[in-house]
Formats: structure tokens, C-alpha cells, sequence
């Protein structure tokens, strides 16, 4: 600013630099028509010589002025000036005149890298917030909210400041690395900012949720050594989660936080309504609510769009800083206020203080009372759209009914949402309508084509909710005694098997194990096809052989347990036919019992001793055998020995006893 352009319009008194940005200089002033202290913002002098800037800034300062809102810094006025250069050319300079704030900004407190408490954390956003929502309904975009753009009055009431500057440098094409035109602050970048594409209102709530985590955490969710790395941290890098630098951060917030904190516009809050909601329910101790991100309009205490109000002294440090409504200043490391020497703005301010806050208090009481009409008339009226996907049809359009809106189902094929589902809905979630509005719902058919899952191994319930999700239908549970390698109330196979491509909705027959084996009979088969039989339903054999002429060696001759159901693993015995072997019996008389015994046994006969009196032969000796010597006997048959038990008595009784022994297995 030079000589000639102190006063701006033959009205505005242009002051002392209270302070400067790459983007434009903010000076002091009044307003010598209404006696009242402003802010005057002036462009810079080489964006000024633009004549494609100057037309879009003037339709967006214009749009600026219409804003009306307590969380906003209003903007009075905004014109342009004729001055003479230094080098004698004239040149336009735009400008534009705002109301004056005395306070501190959000940055002030967050420059020791100290966190706030989570109570005021949420005042001043939810103040941020508000007044996004009454510029975002406005079709106004802020494009760089950051702590040094939030003000915090004496009154510990939230402004947002610089509406409408942002987006004029975006609509020119400029990006954030061309150092001329800075159009947002790296810690503070949306994706799509960084990326260079088109923003939106959802822009807005990313930056405010960065916001947000610097102030529970004490730093921006991403940092690095320039701003072209931490933009790349924004379009890339997952954002951190409050909490693990902040553990008094409580669940419901760290969500709040990185919904907003999104890289999908898409999967963002859509709307400042639906932030501030959620903000209110965690403030409230509410749980969020799952179903649909939001709360009906007016549910979060903050639907009326009423100015945050903060315990006066939060974050702040005792002193009252004065700093300009819309200061444009760089972010870290040159985010400070510059202050330029001099008093004659203060001893204006001072002079005509009086007047000038009786007007503003006149003018705001008159603005809140016509807002808050304005709003009153507009909730009643209209409703945010709740979330309907995933829900069942029938509990969509019952919730559509409770919002006062008219559901309209279509059917649509989908591979993912199972049938009856809500895919998705026109207008989306958090979209504002009238009351009365159609929203169109699309309900899942499900896939046009459908596959048999996989189920085996699987419980029961998990089998057949798999089978539901791929969009069929169980007709049919049958228990399965036929597969020992799955335990008992698991699956074993399905009919068709999986796999199969059928049509949705067809009906399967799912197989749940039994944990029980069909044992077969396994008789007069070789022991080797009995063996592998067995073994291939899990189950061990024991055999047992018996020597025999009736069936050929190696013969199943019998089995236990019997042929039937029996549990997984049980152990089988088997009696297998051995060939019989002879040996000739040898011959015993006149041997002891003892050697007589142990010579039957050990060619596998049996020994059945039997006693009798002998006058001829000692008692103790074998007197007699059957079969004869060299008698071919098989094993296993008996062999009978008599021994002697000595001459009688004197009477003429004569005793006989019997005993049989057999070899040892």
C-alpha cells in the first residue's frame, strides 16, 4: 500500500499492517461511514495484475459477503481500488473489508506442541463445524482450514476466517508447489488438494479432522522435511490413530477421527452435519450410531448452527492477542504474526471503540435472531438421509418412513450383498432433502450366478451361513457317518459339491459329521482286503491268529466289535485261519510228571494229566499215554498222561485224578 491508497471507496481508513501472507496483506481499519474499527484485507499487487483472478475474486468475495453466520468472520464489503504503481502504470487493486476480531488463534495454543483437553477439543471444532455447515449449504468451499484460520474471542467464541480467498487460487489451476499461489497448508491437505484434483465441502471436513487430532494429540496427524512429503503422506500413508499418541483419546473419538481422516472422499463424513453429530454423541457419552454414521438432524445439540461457546480460559495464556479477522498467513514455519510497528490504528481503535461495538452487538443480535429462524424453517423441513445399506428391505423402508421420506425399492444383482439387502440408495447417506422426497433404494437379487462354497471342516452354523452369503438356500441337513477325518458336528460335503456353479437361491444338502463310522462286515475276507478297509474309514486292526483247516490261511474268521455303527477310531480285532501244523507225540512213559508235561507243551499239545495207583511203578512216574507214541497229532490237541500215584492201600479202593495242562501261548 502506498500514499494514495490509505483511504479505500472515499470510506475506508486504511491503518497500520497488522499482518501479511503469501497471499495478501492485512491491515487495520474503519470505516468512516458506520464508525466502526475492520479488517482490510488487499490482494497482492501481482496476483492483483490477474484480470482472470480479479473476475473470479470478485464473484467469490461477493459470495463470501453473503455469509452470515456467528462461527464465521463476516465480510462487510469488497471492492476495488484505482492506485497509481511506484512506476506510474494504474492498476486494480481488489479488496476486501471484514469484521475485526480481538483473540487468539487455535495456533497459539498448539504452539508448544501441548495437546488440549478432549472437552475443548470438541468446542472448537464443533464450532469450526457450524460454521462449515452455513458455508457448505451456501455452495462455499473454504479450501484451508487450519489452526491459524480459527479464532478464539475473549468470550471463548469460535471464527473461522479467510471464506473464499482459497477457492478463487484454486479455480486458476494453481497447486500447492508453485510457492506464488499457496492454496493450503501441507499438514492440513486433503488427498485430492494434494493430488491437484477438484475439492469439495468433504475437503473441508478432512482438513477439519486434521485439525482435530492436532488438537488431542499436540501434533498434525503426518509431519516431514518438506510439504511436499507430508502431502504425499496425506494421498499415500494411512492416518495414525489419536490414541496411540494421546492413550486418554476414548475409542468413540479415535473413530470420529479417522472417518474423517479418510483418503476416500467417499468414505468421509459427506456432510459437517454428520461430523458434528458424532462429535456431539462422544461429547454426550452416546455410543455412535453404527448403522448409520449420524444422528437426525438437531440430535447432536448442534442442528441449530449456534457459535461453540468455551470456558473462557481454554488454552489460553491470561493475555488477550489482537489478531485480524481473515489474517492469510503461511503455515510452519512462517505461520506467525508479523507485527509492524506503530500505534495509530490502536489510538483509533480505542477512540471510537464505544460506537462501533454498540453497532456490531446491534447487527449480530439482529444476524442470530434471522439465522436462527432460517434454521428453525429449514430443519423443519428438510432431513438429512439416513444409511440404509446392508439393511434388510423391510427395516430400510421403515427407517426411510421414520425419516419422513418415501422409499422406492429396485431390485439389482449383486456378487457381494446377499439377497434382500440394501446396495445402495439415491440420494446417499447424509445427503439433505425435503421431507417427502423419494430416495430410491437398490436391494440386492444377489449374483446372477452362484457357486457352491467350500464348507468342509466347517461347524455347522458357519457351513450354513456360507452357504446363505453365496445366496442359497440349505434344504436339507443330513448327518454323515461316512468320513472319519471330520469330527462330529462338522461338515463333510455338500450336495451339489462345492464348487458347483448353480442358480441362486437353489436348494443344497449339507452332510454334518456324526462322529460315528460305519463298521462293515468284514468276514471270510483276506486279512489284507479286511486291513485296508478298515484302515481306509480310520480304523486300526488286532489280529488274531487261528489255526484251522476250514478255511484257507489268512481268512478272516470272525471280528469284534460286530458289524454296525461304532465312534471314530475304535480299535477291531480280528481272528485270521492259520494252517494247522502236526507234530508226532513223543513218547512219556516213564518219565515224571514234570518232563512229561513240559515235552506236550512244547510242541503246542495239550497236557490232561490223570492219577491211579500202581503197585509196579513208582509214584510220581508216567505209567500210561494217549495217543500212542509217534502218533501224528495237530497243535493244539490234547495229549492224556498217566502217572502213578504208588501201590494202594491196604484196602482194595483204587484212586484215579485227572489234571490237563497246555502249553503256553
Amino acid at each position: 500500500m502506498n500514499e494514495a491508497s490509505k483511504m479505500l471507496a472515499n470510506r475506508y481508513q486504511v491503518g497500520e499492517l497488522i499482518g501479511r501472507g503469501g497471499m495478501a496483506e492485512v491491515h487495520i481499519g474503519y470505516d468512516t461511514r458506520l464508525g466502526r474499527t475492520v479488517a482490510i484485507k488487499v490482494l497482492r499487487p501481482d496476483l492483483a495484475r490477474d484480470p482472470s483472478f480479479q473476475t473470479r475474486f470478485r464473484r467469490e468475495a461477493q459470495a463470501a459477503a453473503g455469509l452470515n453466520h456467528p462461527a464465521i468472520v463476516a465480510v462487510y464489503d469488497t471492492g476495488e481500488e484505482q492506485i497509481i504503481t511506484a512506476n506510474g502504470e494504474r492498476q486494480t487493486l481488489p479488496f476486501i473489508v471484514m469484521e475485526y476480531v480481538e483473540g487468539h488463534t487455535v495456533r497459539d495454543i498448539l504452539k508448544d506442541g501441548a495437546a488440549a483437553p478432549i472437552d475443548e477439543a470438541i468446542e472448537i471444532v464443533a464450532g469450526v463445524l457450524t460454521g462449515l455447515e452455513y458455508a457448505h449449504a451456501a455452495g462455499l468451499v473454504h479450501r484451508d482450514i487450519k489452526p491459524a484460520n480459527i479464532m478464539l474471542t475473549p468470550t471463548g467464541a469460535v471464527k473461522v476466517m479467510d471464506f473464499g480467498i482459497a477457492r478463487v487460487l484454486a479455480d486458476v489451476g494453481q497447486t500447492m508447489t508453485q510457492t506464488q499461489s499457496v492454496v493450503g497448508t501441507a499438514q492440513y491437505l486433503s488427498p485430492e488438494q494434494a493430488r491437484g484434483e477438484n475439492v469439495d465441502a468433504r475437503s473441508d471436513l478432512y482438513s477439519t479432522g486434521c485439525v482435530l487430532f492436532e488438537l488431542l494429540c499436540g501434533r498434525p496427524p503426518f509431519l516431514g522435511d518438506s510439504p511436499v512429503s507430508v502431502a504425499y503422506q496425506h494421498v499415500r500413508e494411512p492416518a495414525p490413530v489419536p490414541s496411540s499418541f494421546a492413550p486418554d483419546v476414548p475409542p468413540e473419538l479415535d473413530r470420529v477421527v479417522m472417518r474423517a481422516l479418510e483418503k476416500d472422499r467417499n468414505a468421509r463424513y459427506s456432510t459437517a452435519q454428520a461430523f458434528l453429530a458424532d462429535l456431539a454423541a462422544v461429547s454426550q457419552g452416546r455410543p455412535l450410531d453404527i448403522a448409520t454414521g449420524q444422528y437426525p438432524v438437531g440430535s447432536a445439540g448442534r442442528g441449530s448452527g449456534a457459535t461453540a461457546v468455551l470456558a473462557a480460559a481454554a488454552g489460553g495464556t491470561g493475555m488477550t492477542q489482537v489478531m485480524p479477522a481473515g489474517g492469510d498467513f503461511p503455515e510452519d514455519p512462517d505461520d506467525e504474526l508479523v507485527e509492524v510497528p506503530g500505534g495509530r490504528a490502536r489510538l483509533i481503535r480505542n477512540t471510537l471503540i464505544l460506537v462501533g461495538s454498540l453497532l456490531v452487538a446491534g447487527l449480530i443480535i439482529f444476524g442470530l435472531i434471522n439465522l436462527t429462524k432460517q434454521k428453525a424453517e429449514v430443519v423443519a423441513t428438510t432431513v438429512a438421509v439416513p444409511n440404509v445399506v446392508e439393511l434388510q428391505q423391510e427395516a430400510a423402508v421403515n427407517l426411510l418412513t421414520k425419516y419422513e421420506l418415501v422409499a422406492d425399492p429396485q431390485t439389482e444383482a449383486s456378487a457381494d450383498v446377499p439377497a434382500g439387502f440394501v446396495i445402495r440408495s439415491n440420494p446417499a447417506a447424509a445427503v439433505v432433502v425435503d421431507k417427502k422426497s423419494t430416495v430410491t433404494i437398490y436391494v440386492s437379487s444377489g449374483p446372477t450366478q452362484a457357486t457352491v462354497p467350500q464348507v468342509n471342516g466347517l461347524m455347522e452354523a458357519d457351513a450354513t451361513a456360507l452357504i446363505v452369503h453365496a445366496g442359497l438356500v440349505v434344504k436339507e441337513v443330513i448327518p454323515d457317518n461316512s468320513d472319519y477325518t471330520i469330527t462330529a458336528g462338522r461338515a463333510t460335503k455338500t450336495d451339489p459339491v462345492g464348487g458347483t456353479s448353480v442358480k441362486p437361491g437353489d436348494p443344497i444338502t449339507l452332510y454334518i459329521s456324526s462322529g460315528q463310522v460305519q463298521l462293515p462286515d468284514v468276514t471270510n475276507k483276506s486279512i489284507d482286503e479286511a486291513t485296508a478297509i478298515l484302515a481306509a474309514i480310520g480304523l486300526a486292526v488286532e489280529q488274531l491268529p487261528v489255526q484251522t483247516d476250514a478255511k484257507p490261511p489268512g481268512t478272516v474268521l470272525s471280528q469284534n466289535p460286530q458289524p454296525g455303527l461304532i465312534p471314530q477310531t475304535t480299535g477291531i480285532q480280528l481272528s485270521v485261519a492259520t494252517p494247522v501244523v502236526y507234530h508226532p507225540v513223543p513218547n512219556l512213559k516213564g518219565q515224571t510228571e514234570d518232563n512229561a508235561t513240559a515235552a506236550v507243551r512244547a510242541l503246542n499239545f495239550t497236557a490232561n494229566v490223570t492219577r491211579q495207583n500202581s503197585s509196579t511203578v513208582a509214584a510220581g512216574t508216567v505209567i500210561d499215554q494217549s495217543p500212542a507214541k509217534d502218533t501224528q497229532l495237530a497243535e493244539g490237541q490234547a495229549v492224556t498222561i498217566v502217572v502213578s500215584l504208588g501201590p494202594a492201600a491196604t484196602t482194595t479202593t483204587t484212586t484215579t485224578t485227572t489234571t490237563t495242562t497246555t502249553p503256553p501261548p
